[in-house]
């Protein structure tokens, strides 16, 4: 008889999500989900509200990435306002967004994804967690840590607070950085480049020994999307988007907010609360793409940075066209901090940096505005309708991990065809399924926006546990 494996809740991820594998009447698998099994509705209840609250409103929706929410917001705020920031106050905003990158990667990468990776796929799960990891290796639990702390730090500096920070407003920022502020920073890079070093050179010497499940975590062929600047670089606040196809031919380019909804769709499924988008002139779900870490480095002829540039030259060695397997995201994700840190370097180089001009001030001058950036999971865009009052109307948010639904779909599916067999798995085997999920490291909370309605089960149990009434929706 058929039967169906249900793994939930899927661990260490952010958000509540599970798996549920189908096998048909041999034991083999026929099917396989991810559910995404909240829903928050932050596009409804934003109705009514002054456009110039959104920013604050709209980083509510994550603790782990509030930035990129603030900075995507707020851009979409500015285009209802018809303004352009000033220079400063676009170079603090950009650092700011590279510091929760970092801090974001820092906890997917380390607390989360390490415990595969070091300890193994097959390791008892009562010690597959950070703390395991800080038992078994000290030094690389360390630097995770002090990554994260780095990112959190700016963040504190530049916003008064780790998360939520108010500080990214439309028009700009609300106050300059000061030179103790920058002179903290700089003081702190060292130890970031020698932690992202450690993370690196840790994971280029383990990585072969996963080279199985590189095969099947999520390996197929789609399309690709993401930031880039015009030197077609590597960029995460401002430049436009680029989607390329699976053998790496350019299909759009030059991709502005504005014109997001053009060449983007969403579309739902019974089975989650998180819409799918796709690229519409191939429809749905052929249309279905990637974005974040891996589609960054897939579409960028060079990541901007002297030493993340020579990563990168590594990481395009993996493939003849674009890397196509989701177990890489951990490598591209290493990359992007590296990046980060560079970058961040830079920007606090800059001459400009101190200067006290930050805002520009206007009212409503466009009844709609649309905004994107990059989160450390993906390209973000929201999408806003005001009316004469400037009182929001409609609003829109595209978020990674949506855009990345159906490719975590089929590579939940693929792994668990190539491991189930005849109806037999073990704990290891159901890990290696969750473990696709986290290769993406899915930020669920901010997803969860689907119309319609979900299917729903409730069980009726006695005291004996038997099931006495069973109500269904859908």
């Amino acid at each position: 008889m058929s039967k169906t494996i249900a793994i939930d809740p899927v661990t260490r991820l952010e958000g509540h999500g599970k798996i549920t594998i189908q096998l048909d009447d041999q034991g083999e698998v026929a099917n396989a989900h991810f559910h995404v099994t909240q829903v928050r509705g932050f596009e409804k209840f934003s109705e009514g509200r002054p456009f110039y609250e959104m920013p604050s409103l709209m980083a509510r929706i994550c603790g782990i990435c509030p930035v990129s929410h603030l900075i995507a917001s707020a851009k979409a705020c500015e285009a209802i306002m018809s303004v352009d920031i000033p220079y400063t106050a676009a170079q603090l905003r950009r650092m700011l967004n590279l510091a929760q990158m970092v801090q974001s990667h820092a906890l997917s990468f380390f607390y989360l994804s390490s415990p595969d990776l070091l300890l193994g796929l097959d390791s008892d799960p009562a010690s597959r967690h950070i703390f395991g990891v800080a038992q078994a290796h000290p030094e690389l639990s360390r630097a995770g840590i002090g990554l994260r702390r780095f990112g959190q730090h700016i963040i504190e500096l530049l916003g008064d607070k780790r998360i939520h920070p108010g500080w990214v407003i439309p028009g700009g920022v609300t106050e300059p950085l000061s030179a103790a502020k920058r002179g903290e920073i700089l003081g702190m890079l060292p130890e970031a480049y020698r932690n992202i070093a450690l993370g690196l050179n840790w994971y280029k010497q383990i990585a072969d020994q996963f080279h199985a499940e590189a095969q099947v975590f999520a390996n197929f062929p789609s399309l690709y999307m993401g930031l880039l600047n015009e030197d077609e670089s590597v960029e995460f606040t401002d430049g436009a988007l680029r989607i390329i196809d699976a053998k790496g031919a350019i299909l759009e380019n030059g991709i502005t907010a504005a014109r997001f909804p053009e060449f983007i769709g969403e579309a739902v499924e019974p089975y989650s609360y998180t819409k799918f988008a796709y690229y519409k002139p191939l429809g749905y779900p052929e249309g279905s793409y990637r974005v974040g870490p891996l589609a960054r480095l897939n579409i960028a002829r060079s990541m901007g940075t002297p030493l993340a540039d020579i990563e990168l030259k590594q990481f395009k060695l993996l493939a003849l066209g674009p890397v196509q397997s989701s177990l890489h995201y951990h490598y591209a994700r290493l990359i992007d901090m590296l990046y980060g840190i560079e970058r961040i370097e830079e920007i606090l180089t800059d001459p400009l940096i101190l200067d006290k001009h930050i805002r520009a001030i206007a009212g409503v001058n466009r009844l709609e505005g649309a905004g994107q950036a990059e989160a450390p999971r993906g390209t973000l865009m929201h999408n806003y309708k005001v009316d004469e009052n400037g009182l929001i109307t409609w609003a829109n948010l595209v978020i990674a991990t949506g855009q990345n639904n159906n490719a975590m779909n089929k590579g939940v599916a693929q792994a668990a065809k190539h491991y189930i067999k005849g109806g037999q798995y073990s704990e290891g085997i159901l890990n290696r399924v969750e473990a696709v999920v986290r290769t993406f490291d899915p930020c669920l909370s901010c997803s969860t926006h689907a119309l319609g309605q979900m299917p729903l089960e409730l069980q009726l149990v006695n005291c004996a546990g038997e099931v006495v009434d069973v109500v269904r929706r859908g």
